[in-house]
């Protein structure tokens, strides 16, 4: 599954791991990526999205029909 929310954009983040000697080894941060199911009413049927926790968030903001809406705009098949 790819990392990255289809919603918000939000990929992993790199950066380091810094110890008590100050002895650096590479890290990453992921995102708390999500295949969420939601019932698009308007079609009658459920579309999936990969969305983080932040997207979810979005999504119970502005509500499905808006976000679909965008995510159709930028040119992704839902």
């Amino acid at each position: 599954m790819s990392m990255v929310c289809q919603v918000t954009g939000r990929k992993p983040s790199f950066g380091n791991n810094v110890s008590h000697s100050h002895r650096v080894t590479k890290r990453r941060w992921d995102p708390n990526i999500q295949r969420q199911r939601f019932w698009l009413a308007s079609e009658g049927r459920w579309i999936k999205l990969n969305v983080s926790a932040k997207g979810i968030k979005t999504i119970n903001k502005k509500g499905l029909e808006t976000v679909v809406a965008d995510l159709r705009r930028q040119g992704v098949k839902v």
